[in-house]
């Protein structure tokens, strides 16, 4: 059983290819998620034929890159007939702030989000593919972005 997790939310694009929810393969990418998304799949269908599901972070962080891998991983769960699964970047970072606008960040305090400035002292972790698959933390009906920005 092979499944697909991508991180996209910010630079560089993670991917890990999961046998048996052991990540197997880690694939980093530095570039725009609408260049390198179909670039990198095409090799990935290419080498892997029993893909089981896709995995993907659809919040907090890049709006154009969780846009452009919703779209992406959607058509291709529609047209492969594999379940799409979401979660928050929360859950890969540490719980660390992720970036939001200008010198503002998502901060998850208790499962709410907001934004704001950073204290000086806070640290910023990056997003790392987990070594297990922890397929709890997804969720195949709230596959849609979450836009946590306010309108301007």
């Amino acid at each position: 059983m092979i499944d697909i997790f991508v991180i996209s939310i910010s630079n560089p694009l993670l991917i890990g290819i999961y046998e048996n929810n052991k990540l197997t393969k880690h694939i980093t990418k530095e570039g725009k998620t609408s260049d390198i998304l179909p670039l990198l799949f095409d090799d990935i269908l290419k080498k892997y034929k029993n893909i089981n599901g896709l995995y993907f972070v659809n919040a907090p962080g890049s709006y154009m890159a969780i846009k452009v891998s919703y779209i992406f991983l959607k058509t291709l769960s529609i047209s492969k007939n594999i379940p799409l699964y979401a979660t928050n970047g929360f859950n890969f970072n540490d719980n660390s702030p992720i970036k939001a606008l200008g010198k503002k960040y998502f901060i998850n305090k208790n499962g709410t989000i907001k934004v704001d400035f950073l204290d000086n002292d806070t640290k910023i972790h990056d997003f790392k593919l987990p070594n297990n698959l922890d397929k709890k933390l997804f969720d195949e009906k709230n596959t849609l972005p979450e836009y946590n920005l306010p309108a301007v």
